[in-house]
């Protein structure tokens, strides 16, 4: 790769000369073949994700998020905190099939001039984890924030200590970019940070492994996976 230099003859990086500041996300409902992201609103999806999140045996889904695990009246109280939001801006993930909130996520950390936004309080009830809804629901969110708002970086953040929310990320095609240490302080707990994050660039390729993965033909009759995520990925790289 050539190495610009500027009149002072030091390196540089490279030039935009189209880019103008991104469109900040709207509350509006993202809609795909196994689910829709809808406005998080706490009068219409406490009861679901009452249910959703009460399905788990314990509450270890809330020990690496900053919030939680919640009372009835807390999670009523926090649910409100949240619809009125905008930064992080939360969605309510609705299984088509049974028509309720099954979990959360949300855009975060967002940033239009640099085309920059983060996913986050990723909080996926039983009835959503490990299921094509779970990969729609990211996928319907990357696709917004790439394709329709034309954001140049997309963010995943966790505690490093986080096994299974560091593999998500993998999965789903975010790169390990490093480690902040002593980053924050949570729940009386330190925590380092683990970045990682998809560009621009790499969206086509992932966009097409995704768009497979999802696709009827990918799935036998058993709605078991013919091919993984990563396999696809792999094929395109």
């Amino acid at each position: 790769m050539s190495v610009r230099l500027n009149e002072f003859q030091q390196p540089v990086g490279e030039p935009l000369p189209e880019w103008t500041p991104r469109p900040l996300p709207e509350r509006m409902a993202l809609a795909g073949r196994f689910c829709v992201l809808e406005p998080l609103e706490s009068a219409r999806h406490y009861e679901d994700l009452l249910a959703a999140w009460r399905s788990a045996e314990d509450d270890r889904d809330w020990t690496y998020l900053p919030a939680g695990p919640f009372n009835a009246e807390e999670l009523r109280d926090y649910l409100a905190r949240a619809e009125a939001s905008r930064d992080p801006l939360h969605f309510a993930v609705i299984d088509r099939q049974s028509g309720r909130a099954v979990g959360t996520l949300a855009l975060m950390r967002i940033e239009p001039a640099h085309g920059v936004m983060e996913v986050g309080y990723v909080t996926f009830s039983p009835a959503l984890k490990r299921t094509p809804l779970s990969t729609k629901s990211h996928f319907l969110l990357m696709r917004y924030a790439f394709d329709r708002l034309g954001y140049r970086r997309y963010e995943w953040k966790c505690d490093s200590l986080n096994a299974p929310s560091r593999r998500a990320a993998e999965r789903l095609g975010f790169r390990y970019e490093g480690l902040f240490r002593q980053a924050i302080v949570y729940k009386g707990r330190s925590r380092d940070t683990a970045w990682f994050s998809i560009i621009d660039k790499e969206w086509p390729a992932l966009r097409e492994a995704f768009e497979r993965w999802l696709d009827v033909s990918n799935f036998d009759a058993a709605g078991v996976q013919r091919h993984s995520l990563a396999d696809l990925r792999q094929q395109r790289a």
